[in-house]
């Protein structure tokens, strides 16, 4: 792709301000590493916990390449192992950025794994993570806008308010379970 594919268009805004905006396509990124003894459980499968800090790795780093500013994980929707990944199979993860909001940024990311002897691949775990956006004093700062182009694109921007609003409930169930829970010791 040569500089003009990677240009950022700007949209008007009223009639004092432009936002800018980006493709789906220039926050895409790609990750692939081999499973190595020291990645697996006593099965011989990559650890859950190795995939998950994968999968917030990539997460970042697209939502980093988006907003071109530091980022937090908000949240991390449920990960469903869907297919194991053996020692030896080559783990590929794909992330962009769906959904924008002023500040946030919602990432998808795909798993792949490969038997690379055979080149059997299984899709093994979807994730959504929102990201977002701060300052240099950890403050949340605007992002771009995001413009999908493909139909997947498309059909994860179209969905992407359902699943905030799914988010955003949950993240009240969890504090009020985490203020019934409080901070007592538990052997006290």
């Amino acid at each position: 792709m040569g500089t003009s594919g990677n240009k950022k268009k700007s949209i008007e805004k009223g009639s004092a301000s432009k936002v800018e905006v980006k493709f789906c396509r220039h926050s895409f990124v790609v990750k692939t590493s081999i499973v190595l003894p020291s990645d697996t459980n006593n099965y011989g499968t990559l650890f859950g916990g190795k995939l998950m800090a994968y999968i917030d790795d990539v997460a970042a780093i697209s939502a980093i390449r988006h907003a071109r500013a530091h980022v937090v994980t908000a949240s991390t929707d449920s990960v469903d192992f869907l297919h194991p990944i053996y020692e030896g199979n080559s783990v590929c993860l794909e992330a962009f950025v769906t959904y924008t909001g002023r500040t946030s940024m919602e990432v998808f990311v795909k798993v792949i794994a490969e038997d690379l002897l055979n080149g059997n691949r299984n899709v093994c775990a979807l994730s959504f993570l929102t990201m977002v956006a701060v300052d240099e004093h950890n403050r949340p700062t605007p992002v771009p806008n995001v413009i999908p182009e493909s139909e997947t694109e498309k059909m994860l921007n179209d969905s992407a308010l359902k699943r905030a609003e799914i988010r955003k409930k949950r993240k009240e169930d969890t504090e009020s379970m985490a203020a019934a829970f409080g901070t007592d010791y538990p052997w006290l």
